[in-house]
């Protein structure tokens, strides 16, 4: 007779290559899987009977945009609409927090305000920008997952787009510090000739914006990419990949050696290019909204286990960013962390029929294999970190403006019905979502030490 401090009983467990039914219990913050028949005692027992479990989602793509900017999401707002959402860690990208996270400084000053807002484990991304080269070896020594450029202007003025020069020397001196670099691949050169080309004749609306920023401008940005990656030796992951002949370039050059994974985002396996012209404004990305034909070779791709990531890239702002009758003034970004895995339980596992643990792979094992967390994270498996999402897949529910967690309540999924409704998180063996109810642990930690422990050790797997 053993005891522990959860028993979870009769749950349907979503592993990374197969779905069983069996009891779970936790101890000391980690899983443990239970033979058949096994006797426990634990000081509370969950009765799951016809309900999955996840393992915890980890987003690797968010902006959550603190310190300095966080009447955009914030910390606190945003890791909690992650909890309802399932996700147990996050990854926060360098911008939009002001001062954006490009040296040793502004990481303890995110790093602060994570340790007292966030409700989910996290680790941060450093920025790779013009003149901070000589910045990167400190913000590896504090532990971030990496560095993230920009090949075309980002919006946000204090976080430059890289030059052709910087780029090359940041993936050199990348690839010595053994940290990966993620790109948003979209040529600048094309992009703002033909942003130009439209103010000079008086073209602001939602189409020509899709219009000014085409697939081949993305396309011939994941080509230069590669190139380099080859050249430098410098794992590479291309974020937001929004079609799949993007994913077709990343999967030849994978082929021939390059140390190169992607990653894509549920707007682009959900939405396309009609619902920008419908929606406005929510659904304004960049990459933005495709064609419904670039969207079903995403999916082949996925169903093909090509995809390496999906992040959500939740990148809030308040309302009146989001309203000009010019749509290149609008702000660029998607509010959809809650409902990543509704979204893919819905599109992908019901509309497609994509089975369950390929699904998982991508929002949890795949991100901890490729960013040096699968000792820990990642799977249910024995001794891992009881990170856990309980999922009803018999319950449908509408996405209303009520039950975000956003600071600011809005998102383009509102109104849609999806199935697969969140029951509980755990975080560690300890719950910070229930129904409707979150709870900040007072176990949060920094993931990103951890990381930076772990990549001594580690080199990046090819996925």
């Amino acid at each position: 007779m053993s005891a522990f401090d959860i028993l979870i009983h009769s749950g349907v467990i979503v592993k990374p290559d197969d779905v069983i039914q069996t009891d779970l219990a936790i101890a000391d913050e980690k899983i443990h899987i239970l033979a058949p028949g096994h006797s426990v005692q634990a000081r509370e027992t969950l009765d799951v009977s016809g309900l999955h479990i996840f393992p915890g989602l980890i987003d690797s793509h968010v902006h959550f945009d603190d310190p300095g900017r966080a009447e955009w999401e914030g910390l606190g707002s945003g890791s909690r609409a992650l909890a309802a959402g399932g996700g147990t860690l996050f990854f926060d990208m360098p911008l939009n927090a002001h001062p954006p996270t490009i040296d040793g400084h502004s990481f303890d000053q995110k790093l602060r305000a994570a340790e007292a807002a966030s409700f989910v484990d996290f680790a941060f991304w450093g920025g790779l920008v013009p003149g901070n080269v000589d910045r990167m070896e400190e913000l590896a020594g504090r532990g971030v997952v990496g560095f993230k450029a920009f090949m075309s202007n980002s919006g946000i003025e204090d976080f430059a787009h890289v030059d052709d020069k910087t780029l090359r020397e940041g993936m050199k001196r990348a690839a010595q510090l053994r940290k990966i670099v993620a790109v948003h691949a979209e040529s600048e050169k094309i992009t703002t000739a033909l942003a130009e080309d439209c103010f000079r004749n008086g073209k602001t609306s939602a189409r020509d914006y899709l219009d000014s920023r085409p697939i081949h401008a993305e396309l011939e940005a994941i080509e230069h990419v590669l190139e380099i990656a080859a050249e430098t030796k410098c794992a590479l992951h291309v974020v937001h990949v929004s079609c799949g002949a993007g994913i077709a370039l990343i999967a030849s050059a994978q082929k021939l050696g390059v140390n190169v994974t992607c990653e894509t985002c549920p707007h682009y396996l959900v939405l396309t290019e009609q619902d920008v012209e419908q929606i406005g404004a929510l659904a304004k990305c960049a990459p933005p909204l495709r064609p419904k034909a670039a969207q079903d070779a995403l999916w082949e791709y996925l169903k093909a286990d090509q995809i390496t990531t999906i992040g959500s890239d939740h990148s809030p702002s308040p309302p009146s960013m989001k309203s000009d009758q010019n749509f290149f003034k609008v702000w660029g970004g998607i509010s959809g962390i809650q409902h990543t895995l509704p979204l893919l339980i819905t599109e992908g596992h019901i509309q497609r029929q994509v089975a369950l643990p390929l699904l998982s792979r991508f929002i949890s094992r795949n991100v901890a294999r490729r960013f040096g967390l699968s000792q820990t994270k990642g799977q249910i498996a024995e001794g891992m970190d009881a990170d856990l999402a309980i999922v009803d897949l018999k319950q449908t529910f509408e996405v209303d403006q009520q039950n975000l967690h956003y600071r600011h309540k809005h998102t383009p999924y509102r109104g849609r019905r999806l199935t697969g409704k969140i029951v509980q998180t755990i975080l560690r063996g300890h719950t910070i979502f229930r129904t409707a109810t979150l709870h900040r642990s007072p176990w949060v930690a920094s993931y990103a030490p951890l990381i930076n422990t772990l990549l001594q050790q580690l080199t990046f797997a090819t996925m």
